[in-house]
């Protein structure tokens, strides 16, 4: 999973926020100050991502922020960090063929250890990112 970075375009209101995304023209959230708004932009951002992957659609390379009319709006970049993004918003957990060795098998049944927990305890962050 990758570290993405977007521009999106942050437009003041009286009681906020409304976000927009030049690359994403589907997604769109709010705030009421610049954090909140920024936090919802990160979700938003991710599940732009996900929904398109999900229908097989393309993803876009994340435009310059200086060719962006922000039209009186402010443009920061939104970073999303997709591994953190999944690990927190798709808990969905599913099997896969695990084979280890008859005496850590052993050993593990002996002190409890149920590995399809350990490894979904484990963090991935030390993953290699694609």
């Amino acid at each position: 999973m990758k570290k993405l970075f977007y521009p999106a375009i942050f437009h003041k209101e009286d009681d906020g926020f409304w976000v927009s995304f030049p690359d994403f023209p589907e997604c769109l959230t709010e705030g009421d100050n610049m954090e909140q708004a920024y936090d919802m932009a990160v979700d938003a951002l991710g599940l732009a991502i996900t929904s398109r992957k999900e229908e097989k659609e393309e993803i876009p390379s994340p435009s310059e922020p200086d060719v962006i009319d922000a039209d009186g709006g402010i443009i920061p970049v939104i970073f999303c960090d997709m591994l953190e993004y999944l690990k927190s918003h798709s808990p969905k957990a599913v099997k896969t063929p695990l084979s280890i060795t008859e005496w850590l098998n052993e050993a593990a049944f002996t002190i409890g250890l149920i590995f399809s927990q350990l490894l979904q305890d484990t963090s991935l962050t030390t993953m290699p990112s694609k």
